[in-house]
């Protein structure tokens, strides 16, 4: 539930997590990357009614940048227990969804979209939600 203090509503990842669907690793993603604005207080981040605004009534400028990022970008097909230890480091989402298909069991492989430069990981997502979110 969003906490208020005075005329500011402040929403808690936990709380984006809910009304939005996204999960709480994407959405501080988001955060960390300043794709969506908001301030971390102690261990916890928070948005405000304003940053959601902004980020919601802005989205070409959002696309642009978000291209712009992608050719910063890596994308790491990896298995995700002992039984595969496979790891493919692709250098497109194309590539990446290629290496997906080729695999028996799309539910043991996870994809890592890494940022090529820093080799920070910005976004984790299970095989079959990444061919969801990119495979036409």
């Amino acid at each position: 539930m969003p906490r208020k203090l005075g005329d500011l509503t402040l929403f808690s990842v936990d709380d984006l997590h809910q009304e939005l669907g996204l999960s709480k690793l994407t959405i501080r993603n988001y955060l960390k990357s300043g794709r969506l604005k908001g301030r971390k207080l102690g261990v916890s981040w928070y948005v405000t009614e304003d940053a959601l605004r902004e980020y919601f009534e802005h989205p070409h400028q959002e696309q642009a940048s978000s291209k712009r990022k992608m050719k910063e970008l890596k994308y790491i097909v990896q298995g995700i227990n002992d039984l595969v230890s496979e790891t493919e480091e692709c250098k497109s989402i194309e590539e990446a969804i290629e290496v997906l298909n080729d695999q028996a069991i799309l539910s043991l492989f996870q994809v890592a979209i890494v940022n090529k430069e820093t080799d920070e990981v910005i976004e984790l997502l299970k095989a079959r939600e990444f061919l969801e979110r990119h495979a036409s």
